[in-house]
């Protein structure tokens, strides 16, 4: 990836994320500023831009900080290159496919929720509908 520095204001606007949060996934150990520029501003590349949009991402499927942070090892240990013996990077895949599976089965429950929504807003427009049709004048 692109090794170009971007600020935290930058980074906050590429991810849609607030500063405040940002700094909070730092504090929780989630994401670390790749490096800090001679005033002490915190500096991001492309791959801690990336890291926060697998988090940003996994958030409103309602994983918890430390499921973030297990997943964050685990898919850093399978990129990091390090010679894995075949158990350890199965056990590693494992714990990828659980993620995979828990946010398959979450964006399910996702989408009947917003099914039953989207029912109760056409039930609401037709009662509206119904209801200004009964005051017109005939």
């Amino acid at each position: 990836m692109n090794d170009k520095h971007m600020q935290i204001g930058e980074v906050a606007a590429r991810t849609e994320l607030s500063l405040r949060t940002i700094r909070h996934y730092e504090e929780s150990g989630l994401v670390a500023p790749s490096a800090r520029s001679q005033g002490g501003f915190r500096l991001y590349t492309e791959t801690d831009v990336a890291r926060l949009m697998v988090i940003r991402r996994m958030k409103p499927l309602g994983f918890t900080l430390d499921q973030m942070r297990d997943l964050l090892d685990a898919t850093d240990r399978l990129d990091s290159g390090e010679d894995l013996d075949a158990g350890e990077r199965e056990a590693l895949m494992d714990r990828v496919r659980a993620y995979e599976q828990a946010a398959t089965e979450q964006v399910d429950r996702l989408r009947v929720q917003l099914s039953r929504a989207e029912d109760f807003a056409a039930t609401l427009r037709t009662r509206l509908e119904q209801g200004a049709a009964a005051t017109e004048p005939s």
